[in-house]
């Protein structure tokens, strides 16, 4: 495992058959910012929404994100190599609450894949590997019910990797403009998909 990350803490690892081994650390927003900025700053990332952005710009978002108790950030490493930027949050809390009917149990998920030169080239099994590790770590570790995830509705690939994995296709529709003195997010049109627990683990 690369010493850059051996010694940061971990919240789950999760040994994927046919992939490796998946670990999940709290993102260090200083410490990560010259990666993160790399992968956000490719034409590839510009549905991410930070196209342009500095490496500073990126680092402060993500330490005004550590702040918060309702969304977090981490990097996914796959045996020991970045692979991944996770994002997690609350639904209750950000703007696609307005957009559907949140449950108790839900959580809100962003992904990031890193890009292939970053790990090698094709990568076959790469999302699904991935996903396996997400599902693990929010239906087991943090006992959640049921994912949302929000892509784009012109991120046609995204999309159809959630699908892919067994979420279900839910509607279209348009996150709203927020505009606050620490954060600033343009209307969005999105397409969102849910992933239930039983899908994954049956009881």
């Amino acid at each position: 495992m690369s010493d850059a990350y051996v010694s940061r803490g971990t919240v789950h690892e999760e040994v994927v058959d046919g992939f490796g081994t998946v670990r999940i650390l709290p993102l260090d927003a200083k410490g990560d910012a010259e990666l993160i900025h790399s992968w956000v700053s490719e034409e590839r990332a510009a549905f991410w929404g930070m196209n342009g952005l500095t490496r500073d710009q990126v680092a402060d978002i993500y330490a005004h994100m550590d702040t918060l108790d309702t969304h977090h950030a981490f990097l996914m490493l796959k045996d020991g190599i970045p692979a991944a930027l996770l994002q997690t949050y609350d639904p209750e809390a950000d703007r696609v609450s307005e957009c559907y009917e949140v449950q108790p149990g839900d959580i809100g998920v962003h992904l990031l894949l890193a890009p292939p030169t970053a790990t090698g080239g094709a990568r076959s099994g790469w999302t699904a590997g991935l996903v396996a590790a997400i599902t693990a770590y929010v239906f087991r570790t943090l006992g959640r019910r049921r994912i949302v995830v929000d892509p784009d509705v012109r991120n046609d690939k995204a999309i159809a990797r959630f699908v892919k994995q067994g979420f279900d296709a839910g509607p279209a529709v348009v996150l709203p403009e927020i505009d606050l003195p620490d954060v600033y997010l343009p209307e969005k049109r999105a397409q969102l998909a849910f992933l239930r627990r039983e899908v994954v683990f049956p009881a």
